[in-house]
């Protein structure tokens, strides 16, 4: 019996422990979207979250009506949607966060709604190992690595799907084990 017990309780930790392997998902403006519609600030949004390596940031809006551009620090500052990095339209946009300590700059591409606030600068924490390393320049150049190919729709709904298994696991483990 105690062998049981002792199995259960490494089995609960090694589940818990591949629990923090996911990434936090953000809805950009939460209930409201990415939207230039209700006055929503992003500002306030993005400081009240705390954005880690691995985290996906979500963009969903209504296709065809509005996009998400990924652009420098200046283009933002300006809301300058002509030498956009990268733009995406689908409405459902999720971009994963690859780059600790350092900031990712979103902006409307659609004429008149960056200039109304629809903008938003992601700042991602360092990571542990980061932590003592210098921030690096807004207005660097971003690099290649910083932006990761946005997964499908579906891609965000793991994170999501792995905590509810782990509970369950964890639930029947438990109930066996006591």
């Amino acid at each position: 019996m105690a062998f049981a017990k002792s199995i259960s309780v490494i089995l609960m930790l090694l589940m818990a422990s591949c629990g923090v392997c996911f990434g936090v998902v953000y809805r950009v403006g939460d209930s409201n979207g990415w939207t230039n519609k209700a006055n929503f600030n992003f500002e306030n949004w993005a400081s009240s979250k705390n954005f880690h390596v691995g985290d996906v940031i979500l963009f969903e809006y209504e296709s065809g009506k509005d996009n998400v551009s990924r652009v420098n620090h200046e283009d933002f500052r300006t809301c300058n949607v002509k030498n956009p990095i990268r733009v995406r339209a689908t409405g459902h946009d999720s971009i994963t966060i690859r780059n600790p300590h350092s900031h990712l700059f979103f902006i409307s591409g659609v004429p008149g709604h960056c200039e109304a606030g629809q903008k938003v600068d992601i700042r991602v924490a360092p990571s542990d190992s980061q932590s003592n390393v210098s921030a690096p320049s807004p207005d660097s150049a971003p690099t290649a690595n910083s932006l990761a190919p946005a997964p499908s729709p579906s891609a965000a709904a793991p994170s999501l799907l792995s905590s509810i298994q782990l509970y369950m696991a964890t639930a029947v483990l438990a109930f066996f084990a006591f």
